[in-house]
């Protein structure tokens, strides 16, 4: 439930042009697609659970969205300057709190829903999951570990092409490297994966058992942070690594671009400024 109403947030960052502005008005929808393909909703959580979505978007869109203006606005600046770390960490956080806030107004309307779920559900999530983990096992642990590098290169490389356009032959050894003294690991990756799934799992086995929807609430909120930042030190330890590692690998890139490549950069963000803009017009 959690992870599906944060698609909201994600989407409304992440996202750019008609594409988006086309979607995110279909998200309840599509929300509602996916978690019923997740949990098998019955009749009666199909109605709660579409009105929880209804209700998070209508709040993200005209409550959330303005908040990204300024925002966008300030990274549109940054774009055409070289870059330190520490700003694009800085971007990093505010986007987090932004989550965090649409995550808490989401777990509140998701708790009277989750109360809901019985065996049936639990067990149909975790086949949902099986099917899943055997997709992300074969797109990120299939094949040599040379051959899984490259896949990740690729992946990446079309992402900064993406927003900066085609990218000169230094950038691209620039960005190789950076993918193969990456932290991050698929064995790391999938133990991790894992770890969300179970603690999640058990919070929606236990909230029927709650005595009140504030304790539901309480708990799911406790999985979302622990999604973001593992309860052990060791795996602290990995996400800080790697959160600081993403942040320096950007300001790298950026400050090799050329003025063409920032001023594409830039227009892809003014784009996502008028997408917002018209988005929360009444």
């Amino acid at each position: 439930m959690k992870r599906c109403l944060l698609v909201i947030l994600v989407l409304s960052w992440l996202q750019g042009c008609s594409s988006f502005k086309l979607g995110y008005p279909q998200l309840p929808t599509l929300g509602y697609w996916w978690l019923d393909s997740a949990l098998s909703f019955t009749d009666e959580q199909s109605v709660r659970a579409k009105e929880a979505l209804q209700n998070t978007h209508r709040w993200h869109r005209y409550q959330e969205l303005p908040t990204y203006l300024d925002l966008l606005e300030r990274s549109t600046a940054l774009s055409q300057s070289p870059l330190q770390a520490s700003q694009v960490c800085s971007v990093w956080a505010e986007v987090q709190n932004k989550m965090d806030r649409t995550l808490r107004t989401s777990i509140a309307q998701a708790a009277p829903v989750v109360m809901a779920l019985g065996p049936r559900q639990w067990s149909h999530l975790a086949r949902h999951w099986e099917v899943k983990n055997e997709d992300w096992e074969k797109e990120w642990l299939q094949g040599t570990p040379e051959e899984r590098l490259e896949r990740r290169q690729v992946k990446s490389l079309d992402r900064y092409s993406g927003f900066y356009g085609d990218l000169s032959p230094q950038q691209i050894t620039l960005i190789k490297a950076q993918v193969a003294q990456s932290a991050w690991n698929p064995q790391w990756g999938r133990r991790d994966r894992l770890r969300r799934q179970d603690d999640l799992l058990s919070a929606l086995r236990q909230a029927p058992q709650s005595g009140s929807v504030a304790q539901v609430e309480a708990s799911l909120y406790a999985v979302w942070q622990r999604w973001l930042m593992p309860p052990d030190e060791a795996g602290r330890t990995q996400v800080q690594k790697m959160t600081q590692q993403t942040c320096d690998n950007l300001a790298q890139v950026h400050n090799t671009t050329t003025p063409e490549q920032r001023l594409r950069a830039s227009r892809k963000l003014r784009a996502y400024e008028r997408d917002l803009r018209d988005l929360i017009k009444p």
